[in-house]
This record gives C-alpha cells, sequence and structure tokens, in this order.
C-alpha cells in the first residue's frame, strides 16, 4: 500500500464549498435518519420492539440500537439460519435477493448508516493509503467472512440447537458502536456494565481498528470486511440501479479507476458501490446510471446535442420525479418519526413479577452436560417447596462467581427447595460445557432462557438476577445483580416461613 502525496491546500472558499452535503451524502444522511427515527431510544435507552423490527432495512445498522426502527438483514439472515423451519429463512433471503436485484450495491453507497460513517472518518486530514495490489486481494477477505461467520457457522450451531449469530456476536463493528455503546453513552442503562467482559473488549479493540482504518483507508469495513456489501456486490450485474459503462464508448483512459477509492476492476463490478463519482470523469460519456434513459433523452446519453424540445420534455420529467421521490420521501421520514416516537407504546409487562405477586409461571427446557434434553420445569409443578430461579450465563462473571452459593444450598435445602438455574440464550452453546465441567454432580436444575421468562419476570437488562418464589407461587424476594450467600440464605428462610 502506497501513501498519498500530500495534497495542496485549499482555499477559505474551496473548504467551506466542500462541506455542503452533496445530493449523494444528503440521500446518506436521510437513510441513517429513517432507519433510526427511534428518536427516543436514545434518551431512554430502550429498544423498539414494535411492528417495523419485522422489516430488514437494506444497509448495516444494529437491531439493538436504541434508535433502529428495523431489523438488520445480517443479524436476521444469521438467526433465520438458525431456525429449525422454513418460512423466516425463505423470508430473510427472499428480502436479501430483492434488494440486491433492485439496488446491488447502490445500497452500500447511498443506504447505508455505517458506511456513511466511514466516509466522514474518511474526512479527517490525514495522509491517506492509496488501493493497490494488497488491498485488492485484502477486499476478498468479506467474502470468506460471510461464508464462515455468516452462514457456515450459523448452520453448525442450529443443527447443535445453539442459536450463533457469529458475525454479530464475534466481529460487527456496527454493532459494537450502535447497540453496545449506543446502549451505555446515555447513562440510563448503566446496571449493564458490571455484565462486560472479554468478549466486548475484543469487540470494541476491533472497532477502534475500524475506526483508525477508517480514517486512513476509505471504506475500511466495506472493503474488507462487511458481508453484507460482499453479499450485494453479487447482485451488481443483474440490479436495476447501479452505474453501466457503455464499452464501445470506453476509450481505457483509466480515468474512472484512477477517479474511485474502491478495488474495482472494472466499471460497475462487485466492488462498486455505485457512488457515481466516477461519471463525470468519464471523456466520452460511457459511464452512466442504469435506468438514466427515463430521464435523459437518447441523444444526449449517446453524446450528442438534444432538440430543444427533447430537452424540455426530459427536464419536465426528471422534476416531476424528482418532486414525486422527494414527497413520497419525506412522507416516508416523518410517518416513521411520528409512530416510533409518539404513537408506538411497548407492551406493558403483566402482572406475576413483583414481590407479592404470584409468580408468573413459564414451561422451560432443562439443560443437562450434554446439552437440552426433553425434561421441562414450572414454578407450579413445584408447588409445596421454595423455588429459587436464578438467571446467569457464562459470559457474565458475577453470574460465575455466585454461581457455588446457589450449589451448596441446593444441597442444603434439597428437601424444600428447588434451585433453576437458567442460562441466558446469549452464548447459549458454552452451557452445556460448563456444566459437565464445573457442576457434573449438582443438585441444582439447569435450564435455557430465551429472555423470555427473564423478561416477564421484570428483567431490565442486568444479569445475575435472582427471584425467590414459596410453596405457593408467591414471589418473596427478587434480586436485580449479584447476591451475597447470607442474602440467599435469609431469603430462602423467609420463603419457607412465608
Amino acid at each position: 500500500m502506497k501513501m498519498r502525496k500530500k495534497t495542496v491546500k485549499k482555499s477559505p472558499k474551496e473548504t467551506l464549498l466542500s462541506l455542503i452535503p452533496t445530493k449523494r451524502r444528503l440521500i446518506q444522511l436521510y437513510a441513517a435518519l429513517l432507519t433510526n427515527a427511534n428518536i427516543k431510544g436514545f434518551f431512554t435507552g430502550q429498544i423498539y420492539q414494535g411492528p417495523l423490527k419485522a422489516v430488514c432495512t437494506p444497509g448495516l445498522n444494529c437491531y439493538s440500537c436504541p434508535g433502529a426502527a428495523g431489523a438488520c438483514p445480517l443479524g436476521a439472515l444469521q438467526n433465520a439460519l438458525a431456525s429449525s423451519g422454513i418460512r423466516v429463512p425463505a423470508y430473510i433471503f427472499g428480502i436479501i435477493i430483492l434488494y440486491g436485484i433492485l439496488l446491488g450495491r447502490w445500497i452500500c453507497g447511498f443506504l447505508c448508516p455505517f458506511g456513511l460513517v466511514q466516509e466522514l472518518l474518511h474526512k479527517i486530514k490525514t495522509p491517506k493509503i492509496k488501493k493497490s495490489s494488497a488491498t485488492r486481494v485484502l477486499s476478498y477477505l468479506k467474502y470468506v467472512i460471510l461464508a464462515l461467520f455468516t452462514i457456515a457457522l450459523p448452520l453448525i450451531y442450529a443443527f447443535r440447537d445453539y442459536p450463533l449469530p457469529a458475525f454479530c456476536k464475534y466481529i460487527c463493528p456496527a454493532g459494537t458502536l450502535e447497540g453496545a455503546i449506543g446502549m451505555l453513552i446515555g447513562g440510563q442503562n448503566n446496571s449493564l456494565l458490571p455484565m462486560l467482559g472479554p468478549l466486548f473488549t475484543w469487540k470494541f479493540a476491533l472497532l477502534l481498528a475500524v475506526v483508525v482504518g477508517s480514517i486512513f483507508v476509505f471504506r475500511f469495513f466495506c472493503r474488507f470486511l462487511c458481508p453484507l456489501g460482499a453479499l450485494y456486490g453479487l447482485f451488481n450485474k443483474i440490479s436495476f440501479l447501479g452505474i453501466k459503462l457503455n464499452k464501445p464508448k470506453c476509450i481505457d483512459c483509466g480515468k474512472c479507476h484512477a477517479k474511485c477509492q474502491m478495488d474495482i476492476r472494472h466499471v460497475g463490478d462487485a466492488e462498486c458501490i455505485s457512488c457515481g463519482e466516477c461519471i463525470s470523469t468519464c471523456p466520452t460519456g460511457a459511464i452512466t446510471w442504469k435506468g438514466s434513459k427515463f430521464v435523459l433523452p437518447p441523444d444526449e446519453i449517446a453524446g450528442k446535442p438534444a432538440s430543444p424540445d427533447l430537452t424540455k420534455k426530459y427536464a419536465k420529467r426528471r422534476k416531476v420525479l424528482s418532486i414525486t421521490a422527494a414527497v413520497l420521501m419525506s412522507a416516508a421520514l416523518i410517518g416513521a418519526l411520528v409512530y416510533c416516537n409518539f404513537i408506538y407504546q411497548a407492551p406493558e409487562i403483566p402482572d406475576g413479577n413483583e414481590v407479592g405477586n404470584v409468580c408468573i409461571d413459564q414451561t422451560v427446557n432443562l439443560l443437562d452436560r450434554t446439552g437440552i434434553t426433553e425434561q421441562t420445569f414450572t414454578v407450579s409443578q413445584n408447588a409445596g417447596k421454595v423455588t429459587v430461579i436464578n438467571f446467569w450465563g457464562t459470559w457474565c462473571a458475577p453470574c460465575i462467581e455466585e454461581l457455588p452459593y446457589f450449589d451448596a444450598l441446593a444441597n442444603e435445602y434439597a428437601d424444600k427447595a428447588s434451585v433453576l438455574a437458567l442460562h441466558t440464550l446469549y452464548e447459549s452453546e458454552t452451557a452445556d460445557e460448563y456444566i459437565a465441567e464445573n457442576y457434573p454432580d449438582t443438585l441444582m436444575l439447569f435450564g435455557l432462557d430465551a429472555n423470555e421468562y427473564y423478561t416477564a419476570l421484570g428483567g431490565t437488562g442486568t444479569y445475575p438476577m435472582t427471584v425467590v418464589v414459596n410453596g405457593d407461587g408467591i414471589i418473596t424476594a427478587k434480586f436485580q445483580g449479584p447476591i451475597t450467600h447470607e442474602e440467599l440464605v435469609t431469603a430462602i428462610e423467609d420463603a419457607l416461613t412465608n
């Protein structure tokens, strides 16, 4: 990779003009706002989970971002591959294929919020690394990530009955920035801080690497790591919108390649994000937008002067299309903003999750050292005995530290209480191995919870959480966060006498 030579210093007027958003930049800003229309989420720290979340947005935008109004296509794809049915994967693949056929990597150039973030970072004044044979080779890495982390690993773990969205979990910097940091930055979710562990450290370091890389390399993540871009690139040749080259008019001057900052081999290939920067550099007019025949006179497309009548006709057509597009886009944005921030109300959690309530009775699947079993457990079937429900995870350090307390009390109160330790869906693939290694002969009952029971019992995002239920099914104690051995003994004794 070669460093670019230092550019000539711009005049104040040129600098000011360069800050004015182009049409593409305005569309990028619009797409970022529409994708994250749940503005109140950034102030409340709550994720929008309404009906719009069933819709996949075209670009890379984390589902867990407080502002996200829709689902991320990559996250949805990985979860769909882990589905035992056919309906969900067919829907997700259908949506992605539809986006690809209609737009191709035009999505990357115009509609991806994380692409916009990278371009803004690249504007920071530093020497820049030019594209080269090395960056061209590195551009293949995203196809490896697509095959391995987005498709293969989720499929492998689906057969093991454990969902593993590997790209989201181990790599995605957009998830770290928008999801993790987005949830923590406002201070409303400080209770989540004790849950951060080595995995977050790794992903935060990877995010920093992408941020630094984006300053020096144009669209660092898009070019080398993004599996969504790799996927959309497969449709570039057949997509309805994008860049096309009229080969008979091309004189192979190389100006388009010199202007393009992506690792293209030719105009409109899988690496092209259809930004349109090359169109104005072509001296023969060989590069045009697909579909331009609908808004430009044929003679003008062919590089010839068009008649005044045709020029006027097509100018009127462009004006009508521009106004129509502006009205539709404005309506969509205003509708999304009003709905997400003023109309939609999150469903209330049902009664049965506070001290003094009859505990919500939910069937959970039990785990053993081999994985999920056919055995189930409910609070009602444990009537007459105290039930201690502990929500934990192998990824949660406080959970691991206090688990021996529950193991000891499961033995001490074997005739009077049952201890149910429910592992979260997150990193659930590690649960059976951990149980086999550390608690092979325990009297604790281990189970798996897809965060449904945790949420129903009033979980607010902090792990561990412990709920104590007496023999009559009444919640007598509840702890959001770590608990001491003494507190647990006291809670069990109170449940036995109340």
